[in-house]
């Protein structure tokens, strides 16, 4: 009998789809969350205990608590961590409370671990291009300006961008403990922005706040110059399954995109299937403007002067041709986004 899967913060966007494309496939899958009391986060989960009876077991299991996997990772073979807070920058008050601890010391509880189960063979480990890069202006300093996987994030810190500063820690910390042993091995993968149909509707998952944000209609008056790295949740879910399943999965990917997209595109492509398509931005605001207004609500100066009319291109080819993702069209990703956003919505 196949050994089984573990997914670390089962009930999380990412982590609740990878359960379900693991089912699908058959695959004997247990899964932590942080309360097994928890109905409402809990609600997808049971949903595919149902539809995939005896194939998926849920497991309490507490990030900050050592010692917290080891029964739901007895005998399983894979570990995909995926388990870690995202936060937009201005959310962050306590960037080493919210971000940074249960990001580094999530990880390094879980390969602990993962270090104590003999049956553990291989790591997939959700990190970030944020483990990349710190600001948009630092890709202008990379080979062709363009984002690739040779590259570790050394501008961000704890008072400068601090959930970007998590990501590396935590994706530094799992590659020192995995080169010193020699039992399993560890893959990561390096996700954009991750949007796509959400199975969790209680995920505080900071890409989905920021759509959530433009289709409330809080961008109704113009966005700003920005583009975002973007991946479907279903190509993230699916490089995480391959990245376990194939031998020669190794190092780091990057999972998004080849190329950026701005918020007013965004919205162009939204406003076709919004059922109130007057709340989103037909229109820019001026950097000046935005630059004036931005520390009002706790984005620095600094930080938007590396941001604001950045694009760079985005070396996704690893994943492609080492994992097999395919990338569906972004417009595809933002129909499928908004229509599972105004479902939970009407719920």
């Amino acid at each position: 009998m196949e050994r089984p899967t573990l997914v670390t913060g089962g009930s999380g966007f990412v982590a609740s789809q990878l359960v379900k494309q693991l089912l699908e496939d058959g695959v004997p899958t247990r899964a932590t969350v942080r309360s097994l009391a928890d109905e409402a986060k809990l609600k997808p989960l049971s949903a595919l205990q149902a539809q995939y009876p005896g194939l998926l077991a849920l497991f309490e299991a507490d990030l900050l608590k050592p010692g917290s996997f080891d029964a739901a990772m007895e005998g399983c073979a894979i570990v995909h961590h995926v388990a870690s807070p995202f936060l937009l920058p201005e959310t962050i008050k306590d960037g080493r409370r919210q971000v940074v601890e249960p990001a580094l010391r999530g990880t390094e509880n879980v390969l602990a671990s993962v270090a104590r189960t003999p049956s553990v063979t291989r790591v997939v480990a959700t990190s970030s291009v944020g483990a990349i890069f710190g600001d948009y202006a630092d890709v202008m300093k990379m080979a062709n300006r363009t984002l690739s996987e040779a590259y570790f994030n050394a501008t961000s810190t704890l008072a400068n961008n601090p959930y970007h500063y998590a990501k590396v820690e935590a994706e530094k910390a799992a590659w020192r403990m995995a080169e010193a042993q020699d039992r399993w091995r560890l893959v990561v993968v390096n996700p954009g922005m991750i949007l796509g149909p959400s199975q969790a509707p209680t995920s505080r998952s900071g890409s989905l706040s920021l759509i959530d944000q433009m289709l409330k209609g809080h961008f109704l008056f113009g966005a700003p110059d920005v583009s975002l790295t973007t991946v479907d949740v279903r190509e993230v879910a699916r490089a995480h399954v391959e990245a376990g399943r194939r031998p020669t999965a190794h190092g780091r990917y990057i999972l998004a995109q080849a190329r950026m997209i701005s918020l007013l595109d965004i919205a162009a492509i939204l406003r076709k299937v919004h059922r109130r398509p007057w709340l989103l931005p037909r229109r820019p605001i001026s950097d000046s403007v935005i630059r004036l207004a931005g520390p009002l609500f706790g984005v620095s100066r600094d930080y938007l002067d590396k941001h604001l009319g950045v694009r760079f291109a985005v070396d996704n080819r690893r994943s492609v041709e080492e994992l097999g993702v395919v990338y569906r069209p972004i417009e595809e990703t933002l129909v499928d986004h908004y229509r599972s956003w105004a479902e939970q919505r009407r719920a």
